[in-house]
């Protein structure tokens, strides 16, 4: 019987860590502007209730793309993760985040100086349904809860040379060092 209960522990703890990834994965795309990426964190039928938008991942993509259209840099910060059993292969995920993106302040954009970038921030809760389905997590049903939103002048935020900055792309560092790590993938 320990035994059972030992392995019974390990596989909840490989089924949390496969979900916090599923999650990561996302936050991670999302900032990189990768879509194959934020494909990968929902099964192809998943449906997604974010903010404005509803319905399925090809749209939420597209949604996606045009939101962050002209943002020089975004960054999600994933807090609090609680994840709940409901069976083997369904679970209750809540995950806290925060979501900040900037981009070039445009002309007449009120006091914003030429340092200066518009800020969009967010604060709130991925609320998931993540099933396992062929031997992988990913989520079914994502309904994101706002409990703060604000879009303000970021003083100074403008990007400047001397500094590597973080790329919504391919040629962020992360891809680089990835290339040099494990090759062409």
């Amino acid at each position: 019987m320990p035994h059972t209960l030992n392995m019974q522990a390990l596989r909840t703890l490989i089924d949390k860590e496969a979900i916090r990834e599923a999650i990561c994965r996302y936050a991670r795309a999302v900032d990189r502007g990768d879509w194959d990426q934020v494909r990968s964190a929902y099964h192809p039928d998943a449906y997604d209730e974010h903010g404005e938008y509803k319905g399925g991942i090809p749209g939420l993509i597209e949604w996606l793309d045009r939101r962050f259209d002209g943002v020089d840099n975004s960054m999600h910060f994933l807090g609090n993760c609680l994840i709940e059993f409901a069976t083997p292969d369904v679970a209750l995920v809540e995950t806290y985040f925060v979501s900040r993106r900037l981009q070039p302040a445009a002309d007449g954009d009120d006091n914003a100086g030429v340092d200066d970038a518009i800020a969009r921030e967010g604060w709130g809760r991925y609320v998931d349904r993540f099933e396992r389905r062929d031997g992988e997590w990913r989520v079914a049903h994502r309904t994101v809860v706002l409990e703060a939103l604000s879009h303000y002048i970021a003083l100074g935020g403008k990007r400047k040379d001397g500094v590597r900055w973080g790329h919504r792309s391919h040629n962020d560092r992360l891809y680089e060092v990835e290339r040099e790590i494990f090759g062409v993938r």
